[in-house]
């Protein structure tokens, strides 16, 4: 195969502990001490080049045994793509290639980087038929597909933990029937194939979202009102009682608001990315909303509002950037033919493309001003245009890549606007110091990520030991661990996917903990009864409604079936067949023990007597092996009102 392309994956795997111009660099210096070309290597020497050069240059910015993986890393790499001859020449390839790149992220017209490759992929065409040398943009176009492979894998990920969470909502909600629960069920189907497909569908998550918030809104607002019937003409204490598991239930109708807007939000903030980094005004008001909903007081409708206000502020922004597009593009017709404005004429057309497409071209639109400035200013002659063209890139190069790494954009604004204010009075300036500043902190971000790695690892591995338990608990532990061993497969990150990852981690950390308690407290359960099946009931009745991991105490025996009764069944009460109530309003708290009285017939349990804060209640499996239920305030009423009905007498 032809190697024309090998020096390009240590760029592209090292690029995030290493500036890309750093590597390009090393790889054309150690080509030529070999008497060759960057274009011209084979396999072998490129390993050797990493083996030497490369992983030499890697340990200035993190430690040795990082840079020995992620060298191992790339070698591996390069091994299976000589194998497989899977990396495309970019001399063989050229503009068909981005062709196909195109095509296959075809569905994901609205990221940034699909906009962009469609104007880049027409100036590419226009400039081959031309006879026109178009290498520069389909290097520029295949780091463009590598970063939408990036985002696809990456959102494969966060697709596959969104499908779990709404799979575990629909169990709890399925017995709820009705529209909006088929309309789920419906939903979660397609996201199921998509994803064996590994295809991104975010409107269909972004509903599937929206039914489960407003499904679990009304499971939890049922609780409130069953309590407040029942609270009517009852006692001063029980009506105390009731007043309080409102509160609760309230409580936790706020959490599900707090949670579904965190979600939107971060949601908002990936889509509207560019226009965030357009306008430092909008970025600083939506940070001023991430600080509310970590205080726990943004709500929904503020987070709509929001949205609202950034489709109307990206319309005006494509409005002036293509007005100001098109005042730069009359400015250079007017300029002589040179090297430089034959460039900037083809970032004028990418531009031209991007926003055609309804991606913003904020990147180009000010590379393109500073271009015009440096061409037309009368006291530079074209040496001094040339350079400070060069300088200008570099700088551009900068910001593009800090914006991927934890906390390098902030560290580098101050630096960056120094060294434009430095090439404004005519002053050169060193992009090196940049680099060096950016690639400390690529380490730190690659320390981290190695951090995250093992805290990974650690909870999968202590997952393996309490997975056996049953429980809300545990199973979310279970969809944790596995969103964190597909997390940590991930290879480089983006911003996006490393907050996620951060998130994910801190959220099994804390699942961990609970597990933890309900295993100990499973063990001296099975100690005090003599029966390993009481730690598989653990934690799995949970009448609080919505979140799991708050329910009472619960004693449980075993005894024979009841036979068949003709009497009346009263009110609290439900009969149940396949852990779904057949009789009986679909009150919370019977819905939620509904779908677990299955479990308790496959441990060999026929009666479950139980008792929370508010009411006691009793559950026995009859001859047809359907379950009675029923609740009261306290034992005695429970007996006296329902008693008979559930022992079927």
């Amino acid at each position: 195969m032809s190697s024309s392309a090998l020096h390009r994956l240590p760029v592209r795997m090292l690029g995030d502990l290493v500036s890309p111009r750093a590597l390009e660099r090393i790889v054309l210096d150690a080509a030529h001490a070999r008497n060759t070309t960057p274009e011209r290597l084979d396999a072998a020497t490129m390993e050797d080049i990493l083996k030497r050069e490369v992983f030499k240059r890697l340990q200035l910015s993190v430690p040795a045994a990082l840079a020995k993986r992620r060298v191992s890393d790339v070698i591996e790499q390069l091994s299976k793509t000589t194998q497989e001859r899977a990396l495309p020449s970019f001399a063989e390839s050229g503009v068909a290639e981005l062709e196909e790149g195109a095509k296959r992220f075809g569905l994901y017209f609205d990221w940034p980087e699909a906009q962009r490759l469609r104007g880049l992929l027409g100036v590419a065409r226009q400039e081959e038929e031309a006879g026109k040398d178009t290498a520069l943009l389909v290097q520029e176009g295949q780091d463009l597909i590598a970063r939408m492979e990036r985002r696809l894998q990456e959102g494969l990920v966060s697709q596959a933990q969104d499908l779990a969470e709404l799979q575990a909502t629909f169990r709890r909600v399925e017995a709820m029937g009705g529209k909006d629960v088929r309309r789920l069920e419906n939903l979660i189907t397609q996201l199921a194939d998509a994803q064996k497909q590994g295809t991104l569908l975010p409107a269909e998550v972004e509903r599937a979202r929206n039914i489960t918030f407003k499904l679990r809104k009304q499971l939890e607002s049922s609780v409130v009102q069953t309590l407040t019937a029942e609270s009517l003409g009852d006692a001063p204490q029980q009506a105390a009682v009731s007043a309080e598991m409102q509160a609760e239930v309230q409580a936790r109708v706020l959490a599900l608001e707090q949670e579904h807007a965190a979600r939107q939000l971060a949601d908002l903030g990936r889509e509207f990315g560019p226009l965030l980094h357009a306008r430092a005004d909008l970025d600083a008001r939506h940070s001023k909303l991430k600080n509310q909903q970590h205080g726990g007081s943004l709500l929904p409708e503020a987070v709509d509002a929001w949205r609202a206000e950034l489709e109307a502020a990206r319309d005006a922004a494509l409005r002036v950037q293509q007005t100001e597009l098109d005042t730069i593009a009359a400015q250079i017709a007017g300029l002589p033919n040179t090297a430089s404005v034959q460039a900037a004429r083809l970032t004028l057309d990418v531009a031209r493309m991007t926003l055609s497409g309804g991606g913003l071209a904020t990147d180009e639109l000010r590379e393109l001003s500073a271009t015009l400035n440096a061409l037309t200013s009368p006291d530079l002659d074209q040496a001094a245009a040339e350079l400070l063209l060069e300088r200008q890139r570099e700088l551009m190069d900068v910001e593009r890549a800090a914006r991927d790494v934890p906390g390098a954009d902030m560290d580098l604004a101050p630096a960056l606007e120094a060294a434009r204010a430095a090439l404004a009075r005519g002053e050169d300036v060193d992009p090196a110091n940049l680099w060096t500043l950016l690639e400390r902190r690529m380490g730190e971000a690659a320390q981290q990520r190695e951090d995250f790695d093992a805290r990974a690892d650690h909870v999968v591995n202590e997952y393996d030991t309490v997975r056996h338990l049953a429980g809300e608990t545990t199973q979310r532990l279970g969809r944790l661990a596995e969103s964190l061993r597909a997390q940590r497969r991930l290879g480089p990150m983006s911003a996006d996917a490393r907050d996620n990852y951060a998130q994910t981690l801190a959220d099994a950390e804390a699942m961990l903990q609970e597990a933890r308690a309900e295993y100990r407290a499973a063990q001296e359960v099975t100690s005090t009864f003599g029966a390993d099946a009481l730690s598989g009931l653990l934690d799995v009745f949970d009448f609080g409604g919505g979140t799991g991991g708050e329910g009472g105490a619960f004693g449980m025996e075993a005894a024979l079936p009841a036979s068949a009764s003709a009497s009346p069944r009263p009110n609290d009460a439900w009969l149940v067949g396949g852990g779904v109530i057949v009789e009986g309003v679909h009150d919370a708290g019977a819905v939620q023990l509904a779908s677990l009285l299955d479990q308790a017939s496959a441990l060999g349990l026929r009666h479950l007597s139980a008792k929370d804060s508010a009411f006691a209640w009793v559950a026995q499996q009859d001859a047809q092996g359907r379950w009675r239920l029923a609740r009261a305030r306290d034992e005695a009423s429970l007996s006296l009102n329902a008693g008979r009905w559930v022992a079927g007498g």
